[in-house]
């Protein structure tokens, strides 16, 4: 290496120090470009007319049990037999809508479970906006361990030969894009590669880390202070692809080795597409300042930083927000078909809390409690009043911006879209007699939440009996619920699929087509 060499590395590191990336220099020297080396190799060709008429699907990853009868099915006390110790809301508190099943919960708590932190969660204002584009699906699980359950959540337990919901979608829809399945939050059974092997290497999921610093590593040269031409870096690939690898010892020694193969698939054509396609400039969600300098390194924020960040304006400080913010310009700028997102399990406060009122923190303060949804064993109603309102905020924040945007012929992106909140499982439906506070355990019954323009909206493929709390499920055909069926989780699964317009003619699920708007 070189003195200039060196001089330039450094630089990248200090660029990278700015955007707080604690070691990403090597993340960002575009070699990797953001692949995931855990892909598959299979052979198999997408679907026929796979990717022409795509629709894109968005997994929300409510770890750790978002209870459905804690925010859509809520039961109100006046409606069960059993309503001192079951999960019940006082009347005032749950908002019906004429002619819907659904309902909302409208809250203030004075703690977090045991955190003194006040909660104001407004569930009205979204359901009243987004209902006619709402569809509930009940289902029993069959497992109540976190990893297990959220797999299962994205294969309906292993349904189809073990592929992910992300996995279908991206096949079907996904065909010539830079990268249809991108995991940006990762970690979790949510993003976990599913078991189909034949299936085409590009289904498979990439794992963003950073959302902020990603799109840096989707350029070889750019971004690095006196970087060789783009003319010059094109040539020394050549040089090393074709005549320095290949006469190496390794490559002749290793040369058939699939992961090999694939290593140099990816730094061939694939690596040449993303960086034609400018995505360290379209995906950049920051804008430049002291912070964070793109200008002195030539690079630019996205084209629609202003609207991204007028909908999502604390993204450099809230990872979900920042997510979001990716979520959408990958599905705007054709690069994804299927995005997974959700909030970590990091406690989270907010940038501009000014400190404690009375001895605790005010409404507002807490954006995250610590793991999640899961945090409902120190306080169930707190814990699911926080984490459904989050989940709304920037639900909603996604479907404004995809709203907004043409896809094609007067339809918006949203018009393709579908938004599922996953959950691992379900939690326990009892309480302390009439306690409005309470411990909750993980339970396998359960419902999950779908919006989407393409789903039968303001329906319930199912129900809940308000004197056990327990959900039961539908005719799969019809969708006229049963009292005394559950859904299984093929059949979500199967469901999902079919709103999504994915093929299952030969996948041997259960059928489900009342999903579907007509």
């Amino acid at each position: 290496m070189s003195r200039n060499d060196d001089v330039r590395g450094v630089s990248r590191r200090n660029f990278l120090g700015g955007l707080g990336l604690a070691a990403g220099a090597a993340a960002a020297s575009g070699l990797s470009l953001g692949i995931n080396p855990r892909r598959a190799f299979g052979q198999t060709l997408p679907p026929e007319g796979a990717g022409t008429d795509p629709r894109f699907l968005i997994v929300f990853a409510c770890s750790g049990g978002a209870s459905i009868i804690d925010g859509v099915l809520a039961v109100r006390e006046s409606e069960s037999s059993n309503a001192s110790t079951l999960n019940t809301f006082p009347d005032a508190l749950v908002t019906r809508y004429e002619g819907s099943p659904f309902r909302a919960v409208d809250q203030d708590r004075d703690a977090l479970g045991q955190i003194p932190a006040a909660v104001e969660a407004r569930q009205a204002w979204f359901v009243e906006k987004h209902r006619q584009n709402m569809a509930a699906l009940t289902w029993e699980r069959t497992s109540v361990n976190h990893q297990v359950g959220q797999r299962r959540s994205v294969t309906g337990n292993e349904a189809w030969n073990g592929r992910t919901l992300q996995e279908c979608v991206a096949l079907q829809h996904g065909a010539g894009r830079a990268l249809p399945n991108v995991h940006l939050a990762g970690g979790s059974g949510y993003t976990e590669m599913g078991n189909d092997l034949s299936l085409p290497s590009w289904c498979f999921g990439e794992t963003v880390a950073d959302p902020g610093t990603w799109p840096l590593s989707l350029d070889g040269r750019r971004g690095v202070t006196g970087a060789p031409s783009a003319g010059l870096i094109k040539r020394a690939r050549a040089l090393r692809n074709d005549r320095l690898d290949s006469g190496s010892v390794f490559s002749k020694v290793f040369g058939e080795s699939p992961r090999l193969k694939h290593w140099r698939e990816i730094r061939g054509m694939p690596q040449q597409q993303i960086e034609n396609l400018d995505l360290i400039s379209k995906l950049m969600v920051y804008q430049d300042s002291a912070a964070t300098p793109l200008g002195a390194f030539g690079l630019q924020s996205s084209p629609d930083i202003a609207k991204v960040r007028a909908t999502f304006p604390n993204l450099e400080t809230d990872p979900m927000e920042a997510q979001a913010a990716l979520a959408f310009l990958l599905i705007k700028y054709g690069v994804s078909v299927t995005v997974t997102l959700g909030p970590s399990g990091a406690f989270l406060l907010d940038p501009e809390f000014d400190g404690l009122r009375g001895g605790g923190l005010p409404a507002g303060a807490v954006l995250n409690p610590p793991i999640a949804f899961d945090f409902s064993h120190n306080g169930h109603r707190s814990v699911q009043a926080l984490m459904w309102n989050r989940m709304y905020s920037i639900a909603d924040g996604l479907i404004s911006l995809l709203s907004q945007e043409e896809f094609a012929n007067g339809q918006s992106y949203w018009d393709r879209s579908l938004i599922y909140f996953a959950s691992d499982f379900g939690r326990s439906k009892t309480r302390q007699a009439n306690a409005s506070e309470f411990a909750s355990g993980h339970h396998l019954n359960n419902g999950v939440l779908a919006i989407s323009p393409l789903v039968k909206g303001d329906t319930v493929f199912g129900g809940v009996d308000p004197n056990t709390c327990l959900t039961y499920g539908c005719d799969p055909q019809t969708g006229r619920p049963e009292p005394g069926r559950n859904n299984s989780e093929a059949e979500v699964f199967s469901a999902l699929l079919t709103a999504l317009e994915v093929d299952t003619a030969r996948s041997g699920l259960p059928g489900f087509p009342s999903i579907k708007r007509t």
